[in-house]
Formats: C-alpha cells, sequence, structure tokens
C-alpha cells in the first residue's frame, strides 16, 4: 500500500503490532503530530480514528527534542469509547514506527509520556519491521474479592470451579482481572456474554477480564483480553495485561513470558514479558513488585513515508 499525502502536521500509519512469526498483530492507527495542527484534533475526532482505520486502538504521538540522543515523546491512548491511560502494543506500534524514520538498523532509545507515568523505551527497526520494548512501570497486584467474582466468571461463562485458585485484580493504571483456566483448550472454548461482562466490568471500575492457561515450564502460554468496557469486546494483543501477569507470575518463578494471543480473531499475537528483577522483601518489609520488560515485534504497513491523512476514507468529523 503506498503512502497518501498528509495533511500538514498529522500522519497517520497503520502499524501491525505485536506479531507473531512475522504475521497477524494488532492494527494500530499511530498519528504522528506535529506543530499546530496537533491542537486542532478534539478528542471526538481522535475517537473516530481507530475505527476509520480498522483498528481497536489509536495512539497519538508527539516527539519533543527529536534531534537530542533520546527524545521524549508524548503518548496518548484512544479507542473508540474514549481515552486510555495505557495501552501496551500501541506503545510497541509507536517505538517501531519511530525506529523505522531514525537510522536504519540502530538502536532507538527515548523516554515516554503519558498523562500518568514517565518511562523508559527502545526499538530496533529495518524497512517496515521492528521490535519494540518498554517498561511499563509497576504493576499493582491483589486478589479478587468474592463479590468481583461472582459478577466476572458468569459473565464469561465459567463455573467457579471452571477458573483456577490464582486469580487476581492488576493494573499499570487501570486495573483489570486475571483469570487463569487450566488448558489451552478451554481458554479457547470460552464464549463471554460482551453486555454481561461490560456490565460487571463497569461497575467494578476494570478495564476487562484477561484469561490466561497455565505456564508451560519455558514460559509459553495463551491468553484471550475481553474488555468490552472501552469498546473492544476482545483485544487481538494486550501488552499491559501481560505485564500485570508477568509480575504475578514472577513470585512463581517464571521469569521469562511468551504469550499468544489473536487466534479466537483470526490475528496471531504474540507478546513477550521479561522480569528484570525478582520479588525481594527485607525483614518486616512487604514484597517489591519486580520489574517488567515487554517486547513485542510490529509490520508498518506501506511505506515509512509521510503518512496518510488523519482525517480517512470521507469520514466525517
Amino acid at each position: 500500500m503506498r503512502s497518501e499525502t498528509s495533511s500538514p502536521g498529522l500522519q497517520v500509519h497503520l502499524v501491525h503490532a505485536c506479531q507473531r512469526d512475522g504475521a497477524g498483530g494488532s492494527p494500530t492507527a499511530v498519528v504522528l503530530e506535529t506543530g499546530e495542527a496537533a491542537a486542532s484534533l478534539d478528542d471526538e475526532a481522535r475517537r473516530g480514528v481507530p475505527g476509520a482505520w480498522g483498528a481497536s486502538h489509536a495512539v497519538y504521538v508527539r516527539v519533543r527534542d527529536e534531534d537530542a540522543p533520546e527524545p521524549t515523546v508524548d503518548l496518548r491512548f484512544f479507542t473508540a469509547e474514549g481515552e486510555l491511560p495505557a495501552c501496551g502494543h500501541g506503545t510497541v506500534a509507536a517505538l517501531v514506527l519511530l525506529a523505522s524514520r531514525a537510522a536504519p538498523g540502530e538502536p532507538y532509545r527515548a523516554t515516554l509520556r503519558t498523562a500518568r507515568h514517565v518511562f523508559s523505551g527502545r526499538a530496533r527497526a529495518e524497512g517496515d519491521r521492528g521490535t519494540g520494548l518498554f517498561d511499563p512501570g509497576p504493576v499493582d497486584l491483589r486478589a479478587p474479592t468474592a463479590a468481583e467474582l461472582a459478577l466476572v466468571l458468569p459473565a464469561l461463562g465459567l463455573a467457579p470451579g471452571e477458573a483456577g485458585p490464582d486469580a487476581r485484580v492488576a493494573g499499570v493504571g487501570r486495573q483489570r482481572i486475571l483469570v487463569p483456566v487450566d488448558s489451552r483448550a478451554a481458554l479457547a472454548a470460552l464464549a463471554p456474554d460482551p453486555d454481561r461482562l461490560r456490565a460487571a466490568c463497569d461497575r467494578l471500575g476494570l478495564l476487562g477480564a484477561y484469561v490466561h492457561s497455565p505456564p508451560s515450564p519455558s514460559g509459553s502460554l495463551a491468553a484471550r483480553m475481553f474488555a468490552p468496557s472501552i469498546g473492544v469486546p476482545e483485544d487481538i494483543a494486550n501488552a499491559n495485561s501481560t505485564a500485570c501477569l508477568a509480575a504475578h507470575l514472577a513470585g512463581r518463578g517464571h521469569t521469562d513470558l511468551a504469550v499468544d494471543m489473536g487466534d479466537a480473531l483470526g490475528s496471531p499475537a504474540r507478546i513477550t514479558a521479561t522480569c528484570v528483577d525478582r520479588p525481594t522483601a527485607g525483614t518486616g518489609a512487604p514484597a517489591r513488585a519486580p520489574r517488567i520488560l515487554i517486547g513485542g515485534t510490529a509490520l508498518i504497513e506501506g511505506d515509512t513515508g509521510p503518512g496518510r491523512p488523519v482525517t480517512p476514507r470521507g469520514t466525517a468529523r
């Protein structure tokens, strides 16, 4: 696909984030903002971009100190429902696109800023493909209440005995519930009720439900993320939920994960998570949460030229 002439100061690239073996991934609209044109794009227009480009999410990128060895990059994330505090696969998509526009094949590093968090990211790209890696920040973890499980599990189509005993509520911003099932087959068979799940998540203030199989000894597993509360019935790839799971499983000896997602949607995805340091505790002190690095590969659709207009395919604003 050939990139089209863009509106001044606003460029859109479609990036397939967190691919598996060079295929699939989550289509993500990456909007590069420069100059005064960025200020003219209101939040209603931002919400319209993901659906217009065939994506569940859009990430809006503004680079500051572009010529610095490590620029600062402001990120904002949107679905059709509104703004999100974070989006892991959107972060991977943005990093790979920025790396493709820098020196080819050279490491790209940036300080990333969202409304709530400042963190580090790095990437490397050759042509239209690359790999991004970032630190999502500390993960909050707690056990769910019986009332939370009583609302969420039936909405997922799970009886109490069909979910593992080690569920967690976790977040790197907005919380979501992590629900274990006993096999990949059980995961593939899930058929949640989207309306009921949305009502449960809205009532509990949760982003959604991340359901996962047990990790193998090598750390491979599968997961599905259901997030109807943000307008995404099922997410192809959810990197921040994977970071939450990695923080949880680090205390059980799993320091490297490779999580397969997207199969139920026909778009295979993979997210890697590495625990940089194990949880530790001093005498009488609470355990320190582990630092997690999240990674994924990405494909930039078309070339890496100026990008396409931010108001695509005649969509009204």
